[in-house]
């Protein structure tokens, strides 16, 4: 009886909402301590001489120093940011969809195919726009193949999307090395005609624009449409969504396909835009990263801008710091690993609060 009564040492409890100021607070020291510990690694693996402040002042000026460091950066940004807002909506009904990368890559797929065989049989403008309609429809075909045995069966999504990833990049695979090979043997799919490939504004091609119009269309989207307010009821309860007389399988499979067809033209921009090309690797690991900018934005799509140009300036300005102080390439993986983890911790502290147990609760609870 005394085991069964006895008070654990520590216990987790929600929050109540907690003062603004306080949360900034709070954001403010996870991204000091993170700063701090990056600080720490740096000043391992700088040669002798260099300072963590020399290694940040690298990573910054790498990544926005100069008009071509902008771009790259911003070319880094624009698929995170992309794919953070396609996954977003899933999350918020918590449907766990981490086939984003796979769904990226088939809409790249779907794009490139028409980049290869229809060049010269259409006007350029209306290439790409077909080519952007087929990277979303592909893309949001592969992500409504889950959310149906889900809405059906009741399937395990998060391993079923995630399975997913692995069936489509074979499938580019198949292709480098058979029907879409440019030379024999060489496993490499040609470069798109100029006709196929984006056009740039400011020195970047044109999908940042894309992916601005989709933030503002998100924001409308999850915040003040009908679809939406299924979407906020569904995560919170579906028990209360059915019984409100939703068609829960129905709106599961409506999100996905537009969560895909999102990550699809996510996957023509980078096919078109940035690579020019396609390749097993057309993804990169967005899929994945996408998915720490939508919990570190609250899936706030006008957030998720900040935190996607962070990482991608991190990113950036690593290879400078790597190239300039001869640091190796994994410190810029542990760095951004370092920021993401405080991040997040800091969300945890936001949301939940630690209780520890007294010794007079310790007393009372012996005594009974």
């Amino acid at each position: 009886m005394h085991n069964e009564n006895k008070v654990p040492l520590i216990r987790l409890a929600k929050r109540d909402m907690m003062e603004p100021w306080k949360v900034w607070c709070i954001r403010l020291a996870s991204i000091v301590l993170a700063l701090l510990l990056g600080g720490l690694v740096m000043a391992i693996a700088l040669p002798d001489g260099a300072t963590p402040i020399d290694g940040y002042a690298t990573i910054i000026t790498g990544a926005l120093g100069k008009k071509t460091a902008i771009r790259q950066t911003v070319k880094l940004a624009v698929p995170l940011l992309g794919c953070a807002l396609a996954i977003a909506p899933c999350f918020k009904m918590r449907f766990w969809n981490i086939g984003a990368e796979g769904q990226i890559t088939a809409g790249a797929i779907a794009a490139s195919y028409f980049a290869l065989y229809w060049v010269g049989k259409v006007p350029s403008a209306v290439l790409l726009l077909i080519m952007g309609l087929a990277g979303a429809v592909a893309g949001g075909i592969w992500a409504l193949i889950p959310a149906f045995f889900k809405a059906k069966w009741n399937t395990n999504e998060t391993l079923f999307t995630l399975m997913m990833n692995y069936i489509i990049i074979g499938v580019v695979r198949w292709l480098q090395g058979g029907p879409w090979e440019g030379r024999p043997g060489s496993q490499i799919i040609p470069q798109f005609d100029r006709a196929a490939t984006l056009p740039k504004v400011l020195g970047v091609h044109c999908g940042w624009i894309i992916v601005l119009i989709l933030v503002v269309f998100m924001h409308v989207y999850m915040n003040h449409t009908k679809h939406g307010y299924e979407i906020a009821v569904i995560g919170d309860s579906i028990n209360t969504a059915r019984y409100a007389g939703m068609n829960v399988g129905h709106v599961m499979m409506r999100t996905m396909f537009l969560s895909g067809a999102i990550s699809g033209l996510v996957g023509f921009i980078v096919a078109s835009g940035a690579n020019t090309t396609l390749y097993d690797g057309v993804a990169a690991g967005v899929g994945f990263t996408s998915i720490t900018v939508a919990w570190l934005s609250q899936l706030n799509a006008f957030a998720m801008i900040v935190i996607s140009m962070m990482l991608a300036i991190i990113s950036k300005g690593a290879e400078t710091l790597q190239t300039r102080l001869a640091v190796p390439a994994s410190i810029s993986d542990i760095i951004t690993g370092i920021l993401l983890f405080c991040m997040l911790g800091c969300e945890f502290f936001i949301n939940y609060r630690l209780i520890f147990r007294s010794s007079k609760t310790e007393k009372e609870a012996a005594k009974e």
